[in-house]
């Protein structure tokens, strides 16, 4: 283990001892407590009943996950009950995100926000849907909103399967952190806002370095900086991260067992990426109208190799993919409250534009990290607009009905390196929603809720004539893809207990996925989805938090045989729980647990991966003006995978027709981590 501070876990451990054996000293009454004289307020512990239309949303606030070890940016959706995040590739690349038997690849029927602004990319070079959340800075972050399905009027694209959106603070009490941990981590956090005249000033950057336990070192060079300036009703942000990094993607089972390569291992050692972000946002408001607008650049590239030696036997298989835009747009929601047969109504309306102007999209062969041929590159224009309105009615003082309307139009023009494939279109869609909420009695609440949505295909595919990799005529997808789903919920809160159930059912159109690997769109059949939920939060104590959700879903391809009727990579079984406990002025820790159980990986179910389990465990103690951390990540030292395939690839040496194998990603071993944060 290459830990530069191994020599300070020992006396760290040590340093938490005395707060934990004054455990029983600690007065119950007191847990909602951080200090003396700071309130904490627990997002999971807010009131739904009477605000939620849904069982399956909800509120996650800051303090929920303060005290929470993360390996990556990413994981902090698995806030959101029900919600994966795996990676296949380096710390860089976004998250594989799994959530109601979707593998949404990096993010396709998963919409992500942050301020407003929308974090997937259409017609990405990588994935269509691609929502790389490392731009956030964990600390920065107020409050993380979740819905899933799609019964929610003010989002359209991605969001059949659920919505995340993050909102980052106005201020902060300044605050610097250092964290140091195994495999070369290091991490330095500066952060902080002040007042300039009736203005609050908020400016933070972060860098994070990291070689990872891989037997290439990963070499992340990551950089993320911040400000934002809020007046009384509007703020003005400015992000910019940068990131370069190694990658070790997944490997063959057969690779490892033979001895060819470590666990940690790689076959190709010229794999990696980068990715630049810089994104300016106004967000202002008034008594009943909210408006936000956003500007963002883009440059993202990365090197991959997943089938080695099976296409090209001599220089490879190694293939790059590039994208570089700039993405523009805005949104608008006004609030109109008035009557209707004497019934009080809230009537939402709202519109939202989006231009993504992508000067470079293309994907190149490459031998050793270089360029040596280009498989496709376009340059993209991409628009849309949408309109909504919603009103809720209150059709009695326990029984709300919300119903909506949404309409989209997205337009493209893609000219390709080859005219065949360039082209223009639009596509368009009304979608509409309704929500059912029955306070039964005090502390229940019952929905029922319908909606429909869609995501958005590549749009490469809609134009495309002729396959670029073999020359050959290939079809064509439709732009858009709807998405139907209909759930039934309830929730329950009583003092410090919060739980809900649900149970959903979901219909996709088509899981159609363009293919960076090929530059082609394949069609895969419709899709039919259904399963249950549930969640719970206790505080059964002033000091004792615990929290847990589980969910089972069904997922089948429709339409075609029956045994091609398995989605590759859909987890049917996921759980998370976790337990805190929190003395004032003393210790805090946290144990977390994270499975994810056996999917398909082939459409027959004949071949399967195995289940994953972790868990983690954070320790923190203040110490004067300071707070000193310890996070250990997969604790018990877990060999699962982090994500399997079944395909075909061909080591050097082999049959020209390879070897049909499973290729994982491991689970990163056990990782210890020190913070030490000071507030200043």
């Amino acid at each position: 283990m290459k830990f530069a501070g191994l020599g300070l876990v020992l006396p760290l451990v040590a340093s938490f001892y005395p707060a934990v054996v004054r455990a029983d000293e600690a007065d119950g009454n007191q847990g909602a407590q951080k200090t003396n004289d700071t309130i904490i307020v627990y997002g999971r512990a807010l009131p739904q009943i009477g605000v939620a239309t849904s069982g399956s949303q909800g509120v996650v606030g800051y303090e929920d996950f303060d005290d929470r070890p993360l390996a990556r940016v990413g994981e902090l959706v698995e806030n959101v009950p029900g919600v994966i995040a795996t990676q296949h590739s380096g710390t860089g690349k976004a998250n594989q995100y799994f959530l109601r038997g979707f593998n949404l690849d990096h993010g396709t029927d998963f919409a992500g926000f942050v301020d407003g602004v929308p974090v997937n990319m259409r017609s990405h070079g990588h994935g269509q849907g691609y929502m790389d959340l490392n731009f956030l800075i964990p600390e920065l972050v107020e409050k993380i909103d979740y819905r899933k399905g799609p019964y929610f009027s003010d989002v359209g694209d991605f969001s059949a399967a659920g919505t995340v959106a993050f909102k980052t603070k106005s201020t902060l009490a300044p605050m610097a952190e250092i964290t140091v941990g195994s495999y070369g981590y290091y991490r330095a956090l500066v952060a902080g806002s002040f007042k300039a005249g009736d203005k609050d000033v908020l400016l933070a950057i972060d860098g994070t370095r990291n070689n990872g336990p891989w037997t290439l070192d990963e070499d992340l060079h990551k950089i993320n900086a911040f400000a934002k300036v809020s007046g009384d009703a509007w703020s003005l942000s400015l992000s910019a991260y940068h990131a370069d990094w190694n990658a070790t993607d997944q490997v063959p089972e057969r690779a490892i067992e033979s001895g060819a390569i470590s666990r940690y291992g790689n076959i190709d050692p010229y794999l990696g990426g980068h990715t630049t972000r810089i994104g300016l946002t106004l967000n202002a408001a008034s008594a009943s109208t909210q408006w936000t607008a956003y500007a963002l650049y883009y440059d993202f590239g990365l090197t991959s190799n997943f089938t080695y030696y099976l296409e090209d036997p001599v220089n490879g298989d190694e293939f790059q993919q590039a994208d570089r835009r700039g993405v523009f747009g805005g949104s608008m929601r006004h609030h109109i409250d008035t009557t209707l047969a004497s019934l009080p109504v809230r009537v939402t309306l709202g519109a939202e534009t989006r231009y993504d102007m992508i000067g470079k999209v293309g994907l190149y062969h490459s031998a050793e990290g270089a360029r040596t041929s280009t498989v496709r590159e376009d340059s993209v224009d991409e628009y849309s607009g949408a309109a909504f309105a919603e009103a809720e009615l209150a059709l009695t003082d326990r029984l709300r009905l919300t119903a909506g309307l949404r309409g989209d139009l997205l337009g493209y023009d893609v000219r390709s390196d080859l005219d065949a494939n360039s082209g223009q279109g639009w596509a368009a869609m009304l979608a509409p929603k309704a929500r059912l909420a029955w306070r039964v009695a005090r502390g229940l609440e019952l929905y029922a809720d319908y909606g429909e949505s869609y995501h958005s295909n590549d749009v490469r595919g809609s134009t495309i004539t002729v396959d670029p990799s073999s020359g050959e005529a290939a079809e064509q997808v439709p732009a858009l893809v709807r998405a139907r789903g209909a759930e039934l919920g309830a929730r329950v809160e009583t003092g410090h207990f919060t739980a809900s159930l649900v149970g959903f059912y979901l219909t996709l159109g088509s899981e159609l996925v363009y293919t960076g690997d090929g530059g082609t769109t394949e069609a895969n059949a419709a899709s039919r989805r259904y399963g249950t939920e549930a969640s719970l939060f206790w505080k059964p104590t002033g000091w004792l938090t615990l929290d847990a959700s589980g969910a089972l879903t069904h997922a089948r391809f429709t339409g075609v045989d029956a045994d091609e009727r398995y989605i590759p990579n859909s987890v049917s079984q996921v759980l998370s729980a976790g337990a805190s406990f929190e003395l004032p002025g003393t210790v805090s820790a946290t144990l977390r647990l994270r499975h994810f159980g056996s999917a398909p990986l082939i459409e027959d179910n004949s071949k399967r991966s195995d289940p994953t389990t972790l868990v983690n465990l954070g320790l923190y103690r203040p110490i004067g003006r300071g707070r000193i951390g310890l996070d250990v990540l997969n604790l018990f030292d877990a060999h699962d995978a982090d994500i399997t395939y079944y395909y075909a690839s061909r080591l050097q040496g082999e049959s020209a027709d390879g070897v049909d194998d499973y290729h994982i990603h491991p689970v990163e071993p056990r990782e210890l981590r020190v913070s030490w944060r000071y507030a200043f």
